[in-house]
């Protein structure tokens, strides 16, 4: 029976992404493979010129729950401008 993952409204930042990569003990190619990105993706998101959003967002929430990775993810903003 497939396990069902309820989307979790988090933000993973640029710490968590590294723990999370390192924890595993990926490189950033083997990272980017597993979750079907590019290389590149991880780096910008481990240098915080982006984040993850929506799908990958999620991606990554169900890859620590299977590692066993214990981690802070930040709320969303709420606040709309």
């Amino acid at each position: 029976m497939a396990k069902h993952y309820q989307a979790k409204r988090t933000r993973w930042d640029r710490e968590n992404i590294k723990a999370l990569r390192r924890h595993m003990g990926l490189t950033q190619q083997e990272m980017a493979d597993r979750l079907g990105t590019r290389q590149q993706t991880i780096s910008e998101w481990e240098t915080g010129l982006y984040r993850p959003r929506g799908a990958s967002s999620t991606l990554l929430s169900i890859v620590a729950e299977q590692a066993r990775f214990e981690y802070k993810a930040t709320a969303p903003d709420t606040k709309k401008a």
